[in-house]
């Protein structure tokens, strides 16, 4: 070979190699958000999150220890003077909360056994996250959103920030990552929730507690006044680390945020937030969905985020999707003995109610502190599956259409307003649209003829309709006073009935 030829040879593979190595490279993303709002205005929730309609939320960890006294036991159980208003230290009475009396009668002084002694009963010996995520794929949801910490500031993953954690103590494994593994291995959407801003004024501090001691101010929060806004120290050292160590290492697609992160001392944080989280998910070539509220503060303007709603819904259309966020049991997130649970009937109604008005909805399950998921709550889970199951098409990649529905029952709106609502009647009926097709759910399983007033002979012209699950033939009469529909014989369906419309 030729002393040129081999130069060439040579020349055309170091190029070769060059261009594999450039090829190798991740495509650099055409867009990256900056933490201002004009940056952000340019978000859009995604497809994915907008076709998805139904996700389960998982409140589980330290808390469910007592298995009494619901969700925020772990701040009761310091209030022996009586309760308190959570926002403004405001006393409301004088009588002790019914968890601080039972603590002491089954644990003790909270001086020498308080919230931090229950981390080690945690045991959690039942649990397997493929039978979760198996049930949660059964009851027809499209994501899944495990707490990574609550407000008592324990987190359910591996943490660099603080040593009270779930690998450190307690189980001694990563839950989060257990639970968000499987989630993602099953093809289900995967979120997580950060509770962790009201951490700050969670506890009642005292000296007769062992949150007045400063050596855990890891768990129970640095010694401050009652009720001050959370310091720049705590924002820029506690809660900022750990909010981005979980977008690091767990790459959650939803990133979902409680109450007190609309509070403005964590102003500075909330364009700076969303511009890291969203930039992210694009080096994962994903569009992620930042979830959080606007209760006291507008934290995020619309069309920076999804808007959710606790224990609330919407009263008319909103273009702009959002989200319900609620629990099976009534009266608690956690899993408590005295658990109140509500009817797959109500739920669905719920459900359809939300994706009328272009929501989805978010469904709480607490399962008990061996890992166990109550029978009740795997009950109305298989029972939801079921339905969705027959009816999934006037769901799943719905979207809303020109009116909600008509009935007359009204919805409460507000925080926190959901057992201010009135249950539905058949009259209660909700649209949405699918592949051209209009579906009519009733509300509740019809006893006698179906009238939809909306839909006239002047404003839409019914090819034919069709009852899902139902094999026969459906009769029905359109005016201009609405389509009646005859009720049909022999139907044996459970829950809303949905009727579907060609035009």
């Amino acid at each position: 070979m030729s002393k040129n030829i081999f130069l060439l040879l040579l020349v055309t593979l170091i190029c070769f190699n060059c261009k594999t190595k450039e090829a190798e490279k991740p495509e650099e993303t055409a867009f990256s958000f900056e933490d201002n709002w004009e940056s952000l205005s340019n978000y859009k929730i995604p497809q994915w999150m907008k076709d998805a309609k139904f996700g389960i939320f998982i409140h589980w960890g330290p808390n469910s220890v007592p298995e009494m006294h619901t969700d925020w036991y772990s701040r009761w159980m310091y209030l022996d003077e009586g309760h308190v208003d959570h926002v403004t230290g405001e006393k409301l009475n004088d009588i002790p909360h019914p968890a601080s009396v039972f603590h002491k009668e089954n644990f003790g002084d909270p001086k020498e056994f308080g919230f931090k002694d229950l981390i080690p009963m945690w045991t959690m010996e039942n649990f397997d996250a493929k039978t979760w995520v198996d049930l949660f794929k059964e009851a027809g949801a499209q994501y899944v959103v495990p707490v990574a910490e609550h407000h008592d500031g324990f987190a359910l993953y591996e943490s660099s920030i603080t040593p009270y954690n779930a690998v450190a103590m307690g189980p001694k494994r990563d839950v989060l990552k257990d639970l968000t593994d499987e989630i993602k291995k099953q093809g289900l959407i995967c979120g997580v929730s950060s509770h962790l801003a009201f951490n700050w004024n969670f506890y009642t501090q005292k000296d007769r507690f062992d949150t007045g001691d400063s050596q855990f101010a890891d768990l129970y929060a640095p010694q401050h006044k009652p009720y001050s806004p959370a310091s720049p120290e705590w924002l820029a050292n506690t809660w900022w680390p750990r909010t981005k160590e979980i977008i690091d290492k767990y790459q959650p697609d939803i990133l979902w945020f409680d109450f007190y992160l609309d509070r403005p001392e964590f102003a500075p944080y909330h364009k700076k937030l969303a511009a890291y989280y969203y930039n992210s998910g694009l080096k994962r070539d994903k569009n992620v969905v930042l979830q959080t509220k606007n209760l006291r503060y507008e934290s995020y303007k619309p069309g920076t985020h999804m808007l959710d709603l606790e224990r609330s819904k919407m009263d008319s259309l909103r273009t702009e999707y959002w989200q319900t966020d609620t629990s099976i049991g009534k009266n608690s997130w956690y899993y408590t003995k005295n658990w109140i649970p509500k009817s797959a009937e109500d739920l669905i109604a719920d459900l359809m109610d939300i994706v009328s008005k272009n929501g989805c909805l978010l469904l709480n399950i607490g399962p008990r502190k061996d890992g166990i998921i109550p029978d009740d709550q795997k009950k109305t889970l298989l029972d939801i599956g079921r339905w969705l199951k027959i009816n999934g098409e006037a769901v799943y990649g719905s979207t809303y259409f020109d009116v909600y529905g008509e009935g007359p029952t009204k919805t409460a709106t507000g925080h926190l307003s959901e057992d201010k609502n009135k249950g539905f009647t058949q009259e209660d009926i909700r649209f949405t649209t699918n592949n051209e097709a209009l579906y009519a759910t009733v509300l509740r399983a019809p006893i006698k003829d179906v009238n939809i007033k909306y839909l006239t002979d002047s404003k839409i012209n019914i090819k034919s309709i069709e009852l899902l699950g139902f094999d026969g033939k459906i009769e029905f009469e359109q005016s201009a006073k609405g389509t009646l529909i005859t009720l049909p014989k022999n139907v044996n369906l459970d829950y809303a009935w949905v009727f579907k419309i060609e035009m």
